[in-house]
């Protein structure tokens, strides 16, 4: 359906619309506003600052950086700076307090299922800021194992949904993963926010992996450093092995090159 059909069927139906007469065409609800259209269609120029509406233009925001604390359980967001909010109270709060720093413009382009690419801008104040300590919350709790192989199956389940299969089996096994990690999600993540930009400035939890006396240069720390030389040897060893192999190779490629230029050099003469 084109735009116009669209407005057309929502007339019919009773569906409510609030129509703006401008170039652009415009996706919104809680979570985030898609902007299209119009100047938007080309990729060389910069969005015009009358398409946004939740953000304000990072060189018109506040010149003193704002702080803001996000407390999560099991992996849900459910506090902004110690007050307990709901989903929506949460993320309508976050989307006002972040847009009037400049923070969640995203201007990208995008391969369509069907191959073709397009421009997107989007304003999403709040998910940038929440999803950015998210991200370092699961760093500070997860192992590393995990937060690697996390990384691949979000990309995944990114694609299922993106390309409308949510109701594919494998969306509900992904997510069967995700769940189970996000059990010790569970603690709080300071961000600093200043002229467009979140940036994670300090974080707490009681599922921390983190241990000041391991990880400290100083030398009270607990680490025994000896382990390190074995370590080292072990790590590098396969890389060494391979690394011989191939020179070995290289040097037998290079004396029979050598060789059949010595053989086509005596019949030659």
């Amino acid at each position: 359906m084109s735009r116009d059909q669209e407005v057309e069927y929502a007339k019919a139906h009773g569906i409510p619309l609030t129509i703006k007469r401008n170039p652009y065409s415009i996706d919104q609800n809680l979570w985030g506003r898609s902007i299209e259209c119009g100047p938007i269609e080309h990729p060389e120029d910069e969005p015009p600052e009358e398409a946004f509406e939740w953000t304000v233009a990072p060189e018109e925001a506040p010149d003193k950086p704002q702080y803001i604390t996000i407390g999560f359980e099991d992996g849900v967001p459910v506090s902004l700076n110690g007050n307990r909010l709901n989903g929506i109270e949460l993320i309508t709060a976050l989307n006002d307090l972040a847009g009037k720093h400049g923070v969640g413009r995203i201007d990208h382009i995008e391969d369509r299922l069907v191959g073709i690419k397009s421009r997107e801008v989007y304003e999403c104040p709040a998910a940038t800021c929440i999803l950015e300590a998210h991200k370092d919350l699961e760093k500070f709790v997860l192992t590393r194992h995990e937060v690697l192989f996390k990384q691949q199956v979000d990309a995944q389940w990114t694609f299922l949904v993106y390309t409308g299969l949510w109701m594919d089996p494998l969306r509900e096994d992904l997510e069967a993963f995700i769940n189970a990690t996000q059990d010790r999600v569970s603690g709080e993540v300071r961000l600093k926010l200043f002229k467009g930009a979140a940036h994670v400035v300090g974080r707490s939890s009681s599922f921390s992996l983190y241990d000041y006396n391991l990880a400290t240069y100083d030398v009270r720390s607990t680490f025994d450093q000896i382990a390190s030389s074995g370590f080292i040897e072990l790590w590098g060893l396969s890389t060494r092995v391979a690394r011989a192999l191939q020179l070995k190779k290289m040097k037998k490629t290079v004396q029979e090159g050598r060789k059949k230029e010595w053989t086509f050099s005596e019949e030659t003469d």
